[in-house]
């Protein structure tokens, strides 16, 4: 069987490349071999442990307040910290404050997680350039102590809060181990969901959209078509009520003095953007529909034949464009004399405005009974063109 240029296979022997066992196929003898055991700890084993302590630990009221609390800025942490202020530089932060690997033509699955439990080969990320992370002593600090600061900030933190009214294990529980699941699961519904659910405003190439259940499970990242149309702008949301709490932060912080620099995209190109969208929904919608017959495909007739055949037929002439009306007669709201006066004679006149000014609907009606179309295009054209040649 040929292979793809683009994907060689291994070459064997002395000097033989290792293949990556993400490039292999997942079988019953090399399953564990596949899986990331750091995420699957992380994001299934332990909020399994969590869920399972959570029948026997009762939840106060106060912890579910906390917990619920704490839910909310940690996840604006990544909202508007991982995403928006270091993935896209939307905005400029101040010391106090703090790229989307997503699949979704692979399942709603793997694109949630099922990309972070498996073994991804590096050779195959796309390229990106971070020099400008690797500068920032907040992100290098970050990324240096990341586990430390996952189990100080993520469950201890929490428990020890909770503990000030008594309740150091339901912390531990519901606003440690609990919260960081939900916290998990609404920002893989970015990569999941916001690719599933909901219109595309902006631009159908590829598989981003808008909708608002995705904008409150993730606090406002749901409206991710227009944010990877303008993924500069610090907003997902641009209108006054749609749901989009990081943006809210974001601009009061900049009221703050703790956020400057917050772009926009301008709202004409946005508008492009728009108009072109719900232009080619329109085509998508015009193509389904008969319109007639095209004039490229119509016959050419001479004046003379058209004069000929109207004698047994009922065929008028508006626009250089000859209509059968025959079985229209009895039907036209302005009376069959009417439509007679035109029969066999140029009806331009008549039909756009000399009598009556047709609606639209009258103009795609009449583009139905189209038969044929006039050489000169008119009576008018067709004399002149005779005086000429004589």
């Amino acid at each position: 069987m040929a292979t793809h240029a683009s994907n060689p296979p291994p070459s064997q022997g002395n000097g033989s490349r290792k293949v990556h066992i993400a490039d292999t196929p997942i079988t019953l003898r090399n399953w564990q071999k596949h899986l990331d055991w750091l995420n699957v700890t992380m994001i299934i084993l332990i909020p399994l442990y969590g869920c399972l302590q959570a029948l026997w630990v009762p939840l106060q009221l106060k912890t579910a307040i906390w917990a619920i609390t704490y839910y909310f800025f940690t996840g604006l942490g990544i909202t508007a910290g991982y995403h928006r202020l270091w993935s896209h530089s939307s905005y400029t932060a101040h010391l106090p404050l703090p790229a989307d690997p997503y699949a979704a033509n692979k399942g709603l699955f793997y694109s949630h997680f099922g990309w972070m439990l498996l073994k991804q080969n590096p050779q195959r990320f796309g390229r990106t350039d971070i020099s400008d992370l690797n500068e920032d002593p907040v992100v290098v600090w970050q990324h240096r102590h990341f586990l430390k600061i996952v189990l100080v900030m993520g469950l201890i933190f929490p428990m020890l809060v909770a503990g000030i009214w008594g309740d150091l294990w339901g912390g531990f529980i519901y606003a440690g181990i609990i919260r960081i699941f939900v916290v998990q699961q609404a920002t893989f519904c970015v990569n999941s969901l916001a690719h599933w659910l909901g219109e595309q405003p902006f631009d159908d190439r590829n598989s981003p959209r808008d909708h608002v259940i995705t904008a409150f499970v993730t606090l406002g990242e749901g409206y991710h078509n227009f944010h990877h149309e303008f993924p500069s702008d610090y907003r997902n949301a641009i209108e006054w009520w749609q749901y989009d709490p990081t943006k809210w932060a974001i601009w009061v912080w900049m009221r703050l003095g703790l956020a400057c620099g917050l772009k926009e995209f301008r709202a004409n190109e946005i508008e492009k953007g728009r108009v072109q969208q719900l232009q080619k929904k329109v085509d998508r919608e015009r193509a389904l529909l008969d319109w007639g017959v095209p004039l490229r495909d119509l016959p050419v007739w001479e004046w003379e034949e058209y004069v000929q055949k109207a004698k047994t037929r009922g065929l008028i002439v508006v626009a250089g464009v000859v209509h059968d009306v025959t079985d229209f007669v009895d039907e036209h709201p302005g009376g069959k004399r009417m439509i007679q006066a035109g029969v066999g004679k140029d009806a331009t006149a008549m039909f756009n405005g000399g009598v009556y000014y047709h609606s639209n609907a009258a103009h795609n009606l009449l583009s139905m009974m189209r038969v044929g179309v006039i050489r000169g295009g008119s009576e008018v054209e067709v004399w002149k063109r005779s005086v000429k040649e004589g």
